[in-house]
C-alpha cells in the first residue's frame, strides 16, 4: 500500500504547466512541521493533475494551508555530466484547501466579496408554528 496524508503550507506560489499531450499539472512544495515538541520542518514536492491542478493553480498561494492525500513516487534521471540523481514527489489524489479567506495573502478586492446581512439578536422574531415541525 502506498498512501500518504499530509497537512502543511505552500512555500511559494504553485506552478501550473501543460504537458505536450495537453494535460494540466500543478507543482508546489509543501512545508510540513514534525510532531509535537520538534521545531523541524520537512519539505515535500507535490504534483497534481487535470481539474485539481487547475483549481490549485487558481486558488492556492504561498502560505496557503492544504491537506493532501496521495502516493509517493520515486524518479531517477541522469544529469548532463552523467551523474545519476534521484527525487521523490507526492502525487496528490486529493487536495483540501484549509486556509480561510482571511488567511490568504492575496485576498480578492473588497468590491468582489459578497456582503452578508447581519442582524442583532434582539431584532430577531420567533418562528410561529413550531408545533408543525416533524422533530
Amino acid at each position: 500500500m502506498n498512501r500518504v496524508f499530509m497537512i502543511g503550507n505552500l512555500t511559494k506560489d504553485p506552478e501550473l504547466t501543460t504537458t505536450a499531450n495537453d494535460l494540466v499539472n500543478c507543482k508546489f512544495t509543501l512545508a510540513v512541521s514534525r510532531r509535537y515538541g520538534s521545531k523541524e520542518t520537512d519539505f515535500f514536492s507535490v504534483i497534481c493533475w487535470r481539474a485539481m491542478a487547475e483549481n490549485c493553480g487558481k486558488y492556492l498561494r504561498k502560505g496557503s494551508k492544504v491537506g493532501i492525500c496521495g502516493s509517493i513516487q520515486n524518479k531517477s534521471y541522469e544529469t548532463s555530466d552523467g551523474t545519476k540523481r534521484y527525487s521523490v514527489e507526492i502525487v496528490a489524489d486529493e487536495v483540501q484547501f484549509l486556509s480561510t479567506k482571511s488567511d490568504d495573502v492575496n485576498e480578492l478586492p473588497e468590491a468582489s466579496t459578497p456582503k452578508v446581512a447581519s442582524a442583532k439578536v434582539a431584532d430577531l422574531k420567533p418562528i410561529e408554528g413550531d408545533d408543525d415541525m416533524p422533530f
